[in-house]
C-alpha cells in the first residue's frame, strides 16, 4: 500500500476544494456548539420543564443522529433517574406512551426512522421534540403535533452536524432534569473544540499536528478503538463512524470492559501477533510487503475507575508485546461534555487526514448514494 505522509503537508492536497471544505467544517465544531445553543434557546426547550420528568426518554434516529442519544446517556451518567434509550429503528418500542418523551433527530429532516418515531409519539400521546433541517418533513410533523422543533442549519455532509444535533438533545435532557449541563459547560466545550481545531489546522506539519500524526499512525492498519469508560466509549464509536465515512477504513470500536471478555483475542490473531514483526512509526509505509496489522487506539478519561485504568495499561502492554502499535488519547477538561469533545475533535480531524493520505474525497461516499438509490421505493 503506497502511503506518503508528506501528502498531508502538500498545499495542493490540502487546498483541494473538497478537502478544504471538509476541514473547515470539522474546524467549525466550536462555533456549531454556540450556534446550536442559541437556536435551541429560541425554540423554547426550557418549557419542557413545565410537564416534569418523563418515565423514559427515547432518542430516535440513525447514524450521527443516533449518537446524540448515546451522548445524553453518557453525560447524564449512572445517576440518571430514568432510562435514556438510543433507538435506531422505524419501529418504536411498544411500551412508549403518554408518560414518555421522544426526541426525533435527523439532520436532513427526512430520516424514515426519525419520522416514524415522531409519528408514533404523536399517536400515543408521548411528548415530542424534533431536531432537524428547517422546512423538512420532520418540521411539518412537529408542527402538526404542536411539538417543539429545533432547526439545524444544512451542512454537507450531514455527519459534520454532530454538535448541532447533540446540543439540542442535551438541552432537552437538561430541561426535564436528566442531565446537569450548564451554560459554562457549553462555553468550555466550544473553546476546547476551538483549541483542538487550532492544534489540527492544515498548516501544521505532521509531527506537530495531532490529527495528522494520528492519521499517519493508523495508515494501512485496521484500527481497534476502545474506550475505558462510558464517555470515552461513545467517542470510540464516533471515531469508527468517522473512519468508515470519511476514510473508508474498517474499524472495531467499543468499551474496553467488553473487549476484555473476548475481543482482546484479536491481538493474537492473523492481524495481531500472527502477522509477525513490530510496528514502527518510522517504517517505510509504502512497502507493499508489510502486512496489514491492527492498531490499538485507547481513548482514556481521568475519571475512569481504577480497574479501568489497570485494564487499559494491561491491554496496551499486551498489544506492544505482540507487535501491535498503540495510540493513546486522554480526555482533557473539567465537565463531562468538554472531556467528550476532547476525545472527538482530534479523531474527527484524523479521519479526514487519513482520507487525504489515500487520495479519497472525504465528503462524497458513493456507496451510500448507491445504496439509497437501490432501496428507494
Amino acid at each position: 500500500m503506497d502511503i506518503d505522509e508528506y501528502r498531508l503537508d502538500d498545499p495542493e492536497v490540502l487546498g483541494d476544494p473538497d478537502a478544504a471544505s471538509m476541514l473547515r467544517s470539522v474546524a467549525g465544531a466550536g462555533a456549531q456548539v454556540r450556534e446550536a445553543a442559541a437556536l435551541a434557546a429560541e425554540a423554547g426547550l426550557h418549557t419542557l420543564a413545565e410537564d416534569g420528568r418523563p418515565r423514559a426518554l427515547v432518542v430516535a434516529g440513525v447514524g450521527t443522529a443516533a449518537r446524540t442519544g448515546d451522548v445524553l446517556a453518557a453525560v447524564a451518567g449512572s445517576g440518571c433517574p430514568v432510562p435514556v434509550l438510543s433507538h435506531r429503528s422505524a419501529i418504536v418500542p411498544g411500551w412508549v406512551g403518554a408518560a414518555d418523551m421522544v426526541i426525533a433527530v435527523s439532520a436532513s429532516g427526512k430520516s424514515p426512522e426519525a419520522l416514524a418515531a415522531a409519528e408514533a409519539a404523536m399517536q400515543r400521546g408521548a411528548r415530542l421534540v424534533a431536531v432537524g433541517a428547517a422546512d423538512s418533513p420532520l418540521q411539518s410533523m412537529a408542527e402538526r403535533a404542536r411539538a417543539i422543533f429545533v432547526p439545524v442549519p444544512p451542512r454537507r455532509p450531514a455527519r459534520v452536524s454532530f454538535w448541532a444535533l447533540v446540543v439540542p438533545v442535551l438541552l432537552a435532557g437538561r430541561a426535564v432534569g436528566l442531565a446537569n449541563v450548564t451554560e459554562a459547560d457549553f462555553a468550555e466545550t466550544a473553546k476546547r473544540l476551538d483549541d483542538d481545531a487550532e492544534r489540527c489546522r492544515p498548516v501544521g506539519e505532521v509531527f506537530v499536528n495531532s490529527g495528522k500524526a494520528l492519521a499517519v499512525e493508523l495508515a494501512g492498519s485496521i484500527p481497534v478503538v476502545w474506550g475505558t469508560n462510558r464517555l470515552s466509549s461513545v467517542a470510540a464509536s464516533r471515531f469508527a463512524d468517522s473512519l468508515a465515512a470519511n476514510a473508508r477504513y474498517p474499524a472495531i470500536a467499543g468499551a474496553l470492559v467488553e473487549a476484555g471478555r473476548g475481543r482482546v483475542g484479536l491481538l493474537d490473531g492473523p492481524f495481531g501477533s500472527m502477522a509477525g514483526g513490530a510496528d514502527d512509526f518510522f517504517a517505510d509505509r509504502s512497502d507493499d510487503s508489510k502486512d496489514t496489522r491492527l492498531r490499538l487506539v485507547l481513548l482514556r478519561d481521568d475519571d475512569e475507575a481504577p480497574i479501568a485504568a489497570r485494564r487499559a495499561e494491561a491491554v496496551a502492554d499486551l498489544a506492544a508485546a505482540r507487535g501491535v502499535g498503540v495510540s493513546v488519547l486522554t480526555a482533557e477538561g473539567g465537565c463531562e461534555l468538554e472531556r467528550l469533545a476532547s476525545l472527538i475533535a482530534i479523531p474527527d480531524f484524523a479521519s479526514v487526514y487519513l482520507a487525504l493520505l489515500h487520495g479519497i474525497d472525504p465528503i462524497a461516499v458513493p456507496a451510500v448514494t448507491d445504496l439509497k438509490e437501490r432501496i428507494a421505493p
